[in-house]
């Protein structure tokens, strides 16, 4: 589903550190995760011979490292179309269905918040 509502501050923050994230790392997705105390988690796609994972999946996995026990949203900047399902069960299997995801583009607008169920 497309946005037209104006963003919770917060929900822009994470695109804009998902986008710093990408632009910064050169890789082709960047992602940030806000956990249920408020705060985030930032990463950039993993791309080595021995290990692959989204940035989504990264950012989820930080936040577990450092103690999340849920997740409030995730955002992730890519040029792809949707989420993948691997990214969206990340954001479930620690926030849960309702997680929303936001979906921006390399330029930072937003194309889609999806739930993470």
């Amino acid at each position: 589903m497309s946005e037209s509502a104006p963003l919770d501050p917060e929900d822009r923050k994470i695109i804009t550190l998902a986008r710093s994230a990408r632009a910064r790392n050169g890789v082709p997705e960047g992602a940030a995760v806000r956990d249920e105390t408020g705060r985030t988690y930032v990463a950039g796609t993993v791309a080595l011979d021995s290990l692959q994972l989204s940035a989504l999946r990264t950012a989820v996995a930080m936040a577990v490292a450092s103690g999340a026990t849920s997740l409030e949203a995730a955002a992730v900047v890519t040029d792809a179309e949707r989420a993948a399902d691997a990214d969206l069960a990340a954001v479930r299997d620690l926030g849960g269905p309702t997680t929303p995801v936001l979906l921006a583009g390399p330029d930072g607008t937003l194309r889609a918040t999806v739930p993470a169920g």
